[in-house]
């Protein structure tokens, strides 16, 4: 980073990566966004030498001390009324049409590692490389546009510290609303619909991202329908419903191997998807997977060991220290008596021998679910057994050694028992190893067996139309959105408020046709007057939007009797949402919605009526627009030159005899209800 550093030869204050922008560090802004930001480039920021299409560029040093690096946070003012990009796109696409278009964007950008040493270039905008852009609006309205950590070419930054950094900038700024378009993918996977049935949120949901509006009609009742019927699915169910088709034995094992792994049970897809996410986040490999070109196993939970019962020979064994349980039962801190804990544990041996007995050949271990029945037939309290077989691993009962160890052939975790004499003598000292512990599991296997159990429970649903819906509404389901309430601190000296323009001031019904605008965040000190209240709205609305340079606000809503030199504080409630009424607005600028002057309408049959950013085509006759996938055009397919819309053609040609094939829309999503999964395709790998 020595170039950059001598390029910014003024700069003394350099910024921990990890502590930037939390509460003080190193500025507290307590302005509504429009001031934040403006208040952060002059405290935090220096001004570039160059600029951008003629737009300032600010940059900030963050020290990633645990790296070692020097990153680079870039801030670009953009004024709307000089550039190219008059609209936003991502204000479109996330139901926001109807706002009107603020006079700046803020873009905050990280660059990809290999450009920290070079300017910023004419397509900064439209690069996808960025390790972080975010595009803030001075209204305090926003979209996170492109996101990228270790997964994305970073060498240095993982995607979750630089969506702590966004976030901290978001809540210091005092950011309104932030959406994010969740397409992210990981080793073939949508995470959207991954992270959706583990955890009942996108991976964005961490930081507090919530379903926002769905594609194609889809609704929030819907989507969340549809999360709960994928998550909830019994894996008894899968285990069954996988008995009569090749490699069953694959399913089986997987769902048995994690079974024998958890302390807890894994009753549904939800919990098996949560363990082994939690079993890879707690494993490091040193050598990464190849993600370009994945090598699908069958299962790649062979390769789980144990390092409480580790394969060694003969020889090795030698070395294992063995413990009496009773006095691993008086050292633990249980609610159970010791008396209890040591009658449990010589149950469960007492079936351990019952079955060796019984079968000469073969396994002669008991699984975890095994033992659990054998001890329930004489003990009543389950959390008892399960206290004592989460504690029995190398440990002596009566004149046998207890061991807990994955069967190779089956890859199932087993307890088996070998007569006293055989094994070392027992050694005092040493504790018997956490369960959770003395799992040793590459993290890169764990995730060959989710892309195994994300293809064939998720995907592969061919023979029944609930669960196939509930996928495709999960994964048409790709804006989120994070809001940050208004509030009002009552031991502060200032009063807030949100204040919006009423829409029979000066003709604005025509620029309200798609719905009112936000109001804008407005402070005032405490002894304010009502006339000082509306030359402070004048003044936020003309710095904010482009058609209000001119505002002049002559009433307020439920106060128009008052005189302007009569004091605020008594006669309304700071926090409260005031509806104001001037004139002097440009309504014959194209400036005005953030979904432009164009007066086009969506129509669609799946419900949708505002653009979703989904492929979209229009009537050559009524210019209704219309999904293409709705009107039966694939993905793959060109739009005809000549397209007509389905009224249209009832319109002009007699009815015709309904065709067997009907495009299915989202509005049936609403009666989803759990069902038993059916699979009935093969694996796919």
């Amino acid at each position: 980073m020595k170039m950059t550093t001598e390029k910014k030869k003024g700069v003394s204050n350099f910024y921990e990566f990890h502590s930037f922008l939390d509460p003080g560090c190193p500025i507290m802004p307590m302005g509504p966004f429009r001031d934040n930001i403006r208040y952060f480039l002059q405290e935090c920021a220096e001004v570039e030498e160059y600029t951008i299409e003629g737009m300032p560029i600010w940059c900030t040093f963050l020290v990633h001390k645990i790296k070692g690096v020097l990153i680079p946070l870039y801030t670009i003012e953009e004024n709307v009324k000089s550039s190219v990009r008059t609209f936003c796109d991502h204000c479109r696409c996330a139901g926001w049409s109807h706002h009107l278009v603020s006079k700046r964007k803020y873009h905050l950008i990280i660059p990809a590692d290999s450009e920290w040493k070079n300017h910023l270039d004419d397509g900064v905008f439209d690069d996808q490389t960025h390790i972080l852009h975010g595009l803030i609006h001075s209204n305090g309205f926003g979209h996170l546009i492109s996101l990228n950590g270790i997964e994305g070419g970073s060498k240095y930054l993982c995607g979750r510290e630089v969506m702590d950094l966004w976030d901290r900038i978001c809540t210091s700024f005092r950011a309104r609303k932030i959406t994010v378009e969740d397409v992210s993918r990981k080793y073939m996977m949508d995470l959207r619909l991954l992270y959706g049935v583990a955890y009942g949120h996108t991976w964005f949901g961490r930081w507090g991202y919530k379903f926002s509006h769905g594609s194609f009609g889809i609704m929030e009742h819907h989507y969340e329908k549809a999360i709960e019927m994928l998550s909830s699915i019994e894996l008894d169910q899968v285990i069954d419903d996988f008995r009569y088709i090749s490699r069953s034995n694959v399913m089986k094992q997987v769902i048995a191997c994690y079974r024998g792994l958890s302390n807890t049970p894994l009753i549904t897809v939800r919990d098996l998807f949560r363990f082994i996410l939690a079993v890879k986040s707690c494993n490091s490999v040193k050598e990464k997977p190849n993600v370009a070109a994945p090598v699908v196993r069958a299962c790649s939970s062979r390769y789980l060991m144990r390092n409480a019962a580790p394969n060694k020979s003969v020889g090795m064994e030698k070395s294992v220290r063995y413990r009496k349980f009773s006095n691993v039962a008086a050292s633990l801190d249980s609610r159970w008596p010791v008396r209890r804990l040591e009658f449990t544990a010589d149950v469960i041996v007492e079936a351990l021998r019952e079955k060796r007995e019984a079968i000469r050949s073969g396994s002669c271990g008991m699984s975890r679910q095994e033992a659990r029945d054998a001890a329930r037939l004489h003990i009543g309290d389950t959390g008892l057994i399960d206290y004592v077989l989460k504690s029995m691993n190398n440990v002596i009962i009566g004149g046998y050694v207890v061991r807990r160890a994955v069967n190779r052939a089956t890859r199932v975790l087993e307890y088996t028992i070998q007569e006293l004499r055989n094994c070392d003598q027992p050694e005092q000292e040493k504790l018997p190893e956490p369960f959770q512990d003395s799992a040793v599991i590459p993290a890169a296997d764990a995730y060959t067996d989710v892309l195994c159990l994300y293809n064939n429970l998720l995907l592969s649903f061919a023979e029944s139309d609930e669960l196939s819906l509930a996928v495709r509404i999960v994964s048409d389901s790709k804006q989120f959105l994070k809001e940050w309430p208004f509030s009002d601190d009552p031991d502060d000296s200032l009063l807030r408020f949100i204040c919006c323009i009423l829409p029979n001031s000066n003709g604005l019904e025509a620029v309200f046709t798609k719905g009112y605008p936000p109001g804008e965040v407005v402070e005032v000190p405490l002894h304010s007057t009502i006339g000082d209240l509306k030359i402070a709205v004048e003044s936020a609305m003309r710095d904010t939007y482009c058609i209000m340079d001119n505002l002049m606000i002559t009433d307020i809503a439920g106060m128009e009797q008052l005189e302007d030199y009569e004091v605020l504080f008594g006669i309304v409630q700071s926090g409260s949402e005031l509806w104001v009424r001037g004139f002097g607005l440009d309504l014959d600028s194209e400036l005005k919605n953030e979904g432009g002057s164009d007066n086009w309408t969506v129509n669609c049959r799946c419900g949708a009526r505002d653009d979703d950013g989904e492929r979209m085509v229009s009537c050559d006759i009524c210019e209704i627009w219309q999904h293409t996938r709705c009107c039966g055009i694939e993905d793959s397919e060109v739009v005809p030159p000549l397209f007509v819309c389905e009224a249209c053609c009832t319109s002009l040609a007699p009815p015709r005899a309904q065709n067997s094939f009907e495009f299915g829309h989202y509005g049936t999503a609403a009666a989803l209800v759990p069902c038993a999964s059916h699979f009935g395709l093969d694996l796919i790998y």
